[in-house]
């Protein structure tokens, strides 16, 4: 019986062992996403409106001519828990693109203005199109990117994470990626003429060193999208990469998740049921049973 004891405690050691070392390994090779603070995160987080319809205009001016959103309707961006755009400015926005509808009565597609009920055409026809416009690059969809790229807490950050409900890893990684440029390093040698960042998770780099420091992120195929003010804002917000990629991380979201208002809404309304349905039953058991001896 000691014998099996003890095998057992050194099972449960060895798994607790692991648990924390892998994740350290992991943390160690991978790089470090900041956490920012968003409108939407928690319990009770809800978007910014405001924020999200600048974060449409830094996607709309910048980011769509080569990344779709293919699960995006014109008429989403009017829908309660959005952007909070009018249905006039919807329809004004969509007549600005055109898509292909048909066949018409010769069996021929046409290309006709869009409507609020369309989708958010995508900036090429097919993906080997989009590869040869960008060296061989594929620009993802920003259907579900944000809910995509979440990026692992490890132990025992999930657990803290199960407490306080945070769920932002996504938009966390995308705005760390967009301002996470920097200058090649140095023993990429002269030839090298990508691009380098340093939050890029995914790249051929990550784990190998440059002179002695280890390096983080790597080589990407898209180019620093965001310069500041390069997109206009007219509510007074700050012109900067770091509001830009602040703005189109949360409005990522918001494509991604758009019924995340409801969601932790009816969650919230399901805690209060479970909690008042509990004490019912508790009294209940209570004064069903007080006279029977147990």
């Amino acid at each position: 019986m000691k014998t099996m004891i003890k095998s057992v405690r050194g099972a449960l050691l060895a798994v607790a062992a692991t648990a924390v070392a892998t994740p350290v390994m992991a943390a160690g090779q991978a790089p470090h996403i900041e956490r920012q603070q968003w409108s939407f995160s928690g319990p009770f987080g809800q978007y910014d409106k405001a924020q999200l319809q600048r974060g449409f205009k830094v996607y709309k001016e910048v980011c769509a001519s080569c990344h779709g959103a293919r699960l995006l309707s014109f008429r989403n961006l009017a829908e309660e828990g959005g952007p909070g755009f009018t249905e006039d400015q919807v329809k004004a926005v969509a007549a600005e693109y055109t898509v292909m509808k048909g066949p018409n009565d010769d069996g021929e597609m046409e290309e006709v203005a869009a409507i609020p009920s369309d989708r958010w055409p995508s900036p090429f026809p097919n993906e080997q199109a989009a590869r040869a416009a960008n060296g061989g690059a594929y620009p993802p969809d920003f259907s579900t990117l944000a809910k995509a790229r979440a990026v692992a807490s490890g132990f025992p950050g999930f657990v803290f994470d199960m407490f306080t409900q945070y769920q932002e890893h996504g938009p966390d990684y995308i705005y760390n990626l967009l301002t996470g440029y920097k200058d090649a390093p140095a023993c990429f040698g002269e030839d090298f003429s990508g691009y380098y960042n340093e939050k890029f998770i995914g790249g051929s780099i990550t784990n190998e060193e440059c002179h002695g420091q280890p390096l983080t992120g790597g080589p990407i195929g898209m180019a620093p999208p965001l310069s500041d003010e390069q997109v206009e804002y007219t509510d007074g917000t700050p012109m900067t990469v770091d509001q830009y990629a602040h703005d189109v991380s949360a409005f990522m979201m918001w494509v991604a998740e758009p019924k995340l208002e409801e969601r932790k809404s009816m969650g919230f309304r399901v805690m209060i049921f479970l909690v008042i349905f509990a004490s019912l039953l508790y009294f209940t058991k209570k004064s069903i049973w007080r006279d029977v001896e147990h």
